[in-house]
């Protein structure tokens, strides 16, 4: 058996040495259940909900007796309540067709490698995450990334483009928490004859009926190509579709190495996605109460610089410096909250930042307490 060198342990631990000099060093940590909740992205609290809970495991014990897939969809994986699901799935995102992923990570993965071609070009977001530019990298097509919610300087990309064109971006970006300007980007698609690809994954359960995303929302779901639903954020479980034509579902199970190669979600997980929709679909008033916390967030805060000015559940306050976001981050678990910190390079150098999470379930006393620390830090 071939054992790697020593040599390369000290090369790791030098890697490892310099994250650590500037304050970007990586640990697990176990959350801390006092903590209020300023930090996850269970912006409903469905992943905390007891009523959902006792919902999917009820359904699963009445249907499933197995706790395993077994094999991939294209082997033993598949079921007809996997297709029913993608069947309800494809309804309420308004879309001909859905096919499951076991997370949005792979789902981007799938659909950049394998769509885009050898002599076609891919224009991402450069706030875009990791994934989409992951799976870019994946593809034979050119790719390059355009400034932030930028549309002129997209367009100034389009010109070194070749072959098919690719706009890729989120509909709401998860460190910023901003919203793409999709109205104006279909204008530019249907002048260049490009392909949209949206990442639904922080407006999924959140906006549009049924919580069919930011899209759909706007009533664009037929001038976006192909969108990608992750489950892993408001809807509070886990596992992600994309959804689009018939003929790019099908392409997928043909091409797409993520989807061919992987062990398909267990039956309760598939579970957990039809009854957390049905969940929603029983108590749409969430996202009403959720925008209420978000407009008192941004009462409480008005006038702070540093303070985003968007108007979705992801809000930061920038704090330039790992180590002094860091220190911020302390103040605030001092004080009862669990609020995180960003650091670079997960952000720019110099964009360091507190990213604080708006939910359903954080009270009024909660968020002017909240806001209230924030104004003495920022």
């Amino acid at each position: 058996m071939r054992t790697i060198k020593s040599g390369i342990y000290v090369k790791l631990e030098k890697e490892l040495l310099q994250r650590k000099r500037n304050e970007s060093f990586r640990s697990l940590k176990q959350p801390n259940q006092n903590l209020i909740d300023f930090s996850s992205n269970d912006y409903l609290g469905l992943a905390k909900s007891e009523e959902l809970f006792s919902l999917i495991n009820n359904t699963n014990k009445k249907s499933h007796t197995v706790n395993g897939a077994t094999g991939s969809r294209l082997l033993t994986g598949n079921s007809a309540y996997a297709e029913t699901v993608e069947k309800n799935l494809a309804k309420i995102f308004k879309s001909e067709n859905a096919l499951l992923f076991n997370s949005g990570y792979t789902a981007n993965l799938a659909v950049l490698s394998s769509i885009p071609q050898k002599g076609d070009t891919i224009l991402y977001d450069e706030l875009s995450h990791a994934c989409i530019k992951d799976g870019a990298r994946l593809s034979l097509a050119k790719r390059y990334s355009f400034k932030h919610n930028d549309l002129d300087d997209l367009e100034k990309k389009i010109s070194v483009s070749t072959g098919q064109l690719f706009f890729v971006v989120e509909s709401i970006y998860s460190m910023d928490g901003d919203f793409c300007p999709l109205e104006e980007l279909v204008v530019l698609k249907k002048k260049y004859d490009a392909v949209i690809i949206v990442d639904e994954a922080h407006s999924t359960g959140l906006l549009g009926e049924n919580g069919s995303g930011y899209s759909s929302s706007l009533g664009l779901e037929k001038e976006i190509d192909i969108r990608i639903h992750t489950f892993g954020k408001a809807m509070g479980i886990h596992g992600a579709c994309v959804c689009g034509p018939k003929t790019v579902t099908n392409y997928l199970i043909n091409f797409a190495r993520p989807f061919i190669y992987t062990t398909a979600l267990p039956p309760h997980s598939i579970v957990s996605i039809d009854c957390a929709f049905d969940f929603l679909g029983d108590h749409i008033q969430l996202q009403s109460e959720l925008e209420k916390n978000i407009s008192l967030f941004l009462e409480q805060t008005n006038g702070l610089d540093s303070i985003s000015e968007n108007k979705s559940c992801i809000q930061f306050a920038i704090i330039p410096g790992n180590a002094s976001v860091k220190s911020a981050s302390d103040e605030f678990h001092k004080n009862g909250f669990d609020v995180r910190p960003i650091l670079s390079p997960t952000v720019p150098k110099g964009k360091e930042r507190l990213r604080i999470c708006l939910h359903t379930f954080n009270t009024e006393e909660e968020i002017t307490r909240l806001a209230q620390l924030l104004k003495s830090l920022v």
